[in-house]
């Protein structure tokens, strides 16, 4: 193995709305890659939460978490995380959520903007992809400024589609300010981003954020970078964990971050 600490930060089990797999399977893969620790993060879509029974899928997780956590003490790290989506959209659902365990680690993600389905579901055009995206940055930094979570997760989701399955090409230069700000809220608030290796196994073929995104967080003083699968099956676990490292490593750091009991730990990346 190329890298000694193999961590996946990000993971989804049958207790997903769109997951397939029992978290003890989930553990069962990250055991035999011999990885060294794994994150279930489990969705809460906070605008869906009091009508879709949301509730009940983080109590399922959290049962299940606590499980392989007692059965793979000796042979894996299992932290107890959870996926906030939209939290701003429902601060009382996101509070709820969050009082159900002692996490120890939280994502913050935007899957799609007030009024609107997410971003996987629209069409997009050229007329239209502009002003999507604003809105989009307006929210997200809305998030940061919430600052209810221990990292911001794949921070240019919308990208997978606008980029990857509708193929059209948008000039990210506009929204350098805004994305900055996003950074510097996240960065003074001590929290973290996350590299998202979804993308590669998707058309787009890269990570989310990528590498542009990373190396200008580091430049603004930013801390905390973690990693992630983002998979919502047994086998997408650990994948692109390595490309992520390697990232990492062209940055120019030398360690990486997992979060136990809400405090980051950094590792060494080799």
């Amino acid at each position: 193995m190329k890298y000694r600490f193999i961590s996946d930060s990000h993971t989804h089990s049958e207790c997903s709305f769109d997951g397939t797999d029992s978290v003890i399977m989930l553990c069962e893969q990250a055991s035999a890659l011999e990885m060294y620790s794994i994150t279930i993060t489990d969705h809460c879509e906070c605008n869906e939460y009091f009508e879709n029974n949301v509730r009940d899928d983080i109590t399922r997780s959290l049962l299940q978490i606590n499980k392989a956590r007692a059965m793979y003490n000796d042979r894996l790290h299992v932290y107890t995380g959870i996926e906030l989506g939209q939290p701003t959209q429902d601060t009382a659902a996101a509070k709820d959520a969050l009082s159900l365990a002692d996490y120890d680690f939280i994502l913050g993600s935007l899957h799609n903007l007030r009024g609107e389905k997410d971003f996987y579901f629209l069409s997009y055009t050229e007329d239209n992809v502009y002003k999507l995206l604003d809105r989009y940055y307006d929210e997200l930094l809305e998030l940061a400024r919430q600052n209810l979570f221990d990292c911001m997760s794949h921070l240019d989701y919308p990208l997978r589609y606008i980029i990857g399955n509708s193929k059209i090409n948008v000039d990210l230069k506009r929204y350098s300010e805004r994305l900055d700000e996003v950074l510097e809220t996240i960065i003074k608030n001590d929290k973290a981003i996350e590299i998202n290796t979804s993308g590669l196994r998707q058309i787009i073929g890269r990570t989310l954020p990528d590498i542009s995104v990373v190396k200008r967080f580091k430049e603004l003083g930013g801390k905390y970078i973690t990693i992630g699968s983002d998979a919502h099956r047994w086998g997408d676990i650990g994948s692109g964990i390595e490309t992520g490292l390697d990232i990492l490593t062209e940055c120019g750091c030398t360690h990486f971050t997992v979060y136990e009991k809400h405090e980051p730990k950094l590792l060494p990346i080799t």
